[in-house]
């Protein structure tokens, strides 16, 4: 049927084909990198919620360069761009800019990890349309066969017909993959952005303890009484 159908229906089609492998190759492609991203996040976080301190989780991201790595590294950037000032203010304009400095990490990441799941919105809006463009097209070239051929003959009209309709098939068979895998990436993509959140309030609560810490006097040594002399 493609090698009979007309040029036009025969590039809708090819372009439907293409449509379909491209959709089953981000899904592999993003299912692997979404795999390993949350795999990565969880494994940062269970760092830093053992770390005891901003310094200690610094340390433990120090080879590494990961997203959760970079959250720490921002943190503990901002804490050491603000020494100087930490003397003389009560530390809640540097916890602003250390969650401002992590939501722009998380948005980046975010944005990245979408990287590729537009292009199945877009085949699962537009490819039944395409298959549908294909159809109307095959058939049209079905009825001026008829015309021409000047007969009404079931085995004249249904192989021009036939072929149309496979266009419109191939069409529904690149959108409903796409219109699902877009779907589970999108639920997936929530999940990771839940996980570096996750990991961002583990930060902030890793600043805010050590701006604690600092504000904190220090606590009198005990003095040793002297021993009376024997």
């Amino acid at each position: 049927m493609f090698q009979a159908a007309d040029r036009i229906v025969q590039a809708v089609m090819t372009g439907l084909a293409l449509a379909s492998f491209a959709t089953w190759t981000v899904w592999l492609a993003k299912t692997i990198e979404l795999f390993r991203a949350r795999r990565r996040v969880r494994r940062g976080l269970s760092r830093v919620l053992s770390a005891g301190d901003l310094a200690a989780a610094a340390a433990a991201f120090e080879s590494d360069d990961g997203t959760v790595a970079v959250l720490v590294r921002e943190a503990a950037d901002e804490m050491r761009v603000s020494e100087p000032l930490l003397d003389h203010i009560d530390g809640d304009g540097v916890k602003e800019r250390v969650a401002s400095r992590l939501s722009r990490v998380e948005a980046a990441a975010g944005r990245r990890i979408t990287i590729g799941t537009g292009l199945l919105a877009t085949i699962g809006a537009t490819a039944p349309f395409v298959g549908l463009f294909g159809t109307v097209w095959g058939i049209m070239n079905a009825f001026i066969g008829i015309s021409r051929s000047q007969t009404t003959n079931l085995a004249v009209v249904a192989p021009g017909i036939a072929e149309a309709l496979l266009a419109t098939a191939l069409g529904l068979v690149a959108a409903i993959p796409a219109v699902i895998v877009y779907n589970m990436f999108a639920r997936s993509t929530a999940g990771y952005r839940l996980l570096l959140g996750d990991a961002s309030a583990a930060i902030e609560r890793l600043v805010s303890r050590a701006l604690d810490v600092r504000r904190c006097p220090p606590r009198p040594r005990a003095s040793r009484l002297p021993r009376a002399a024997e």
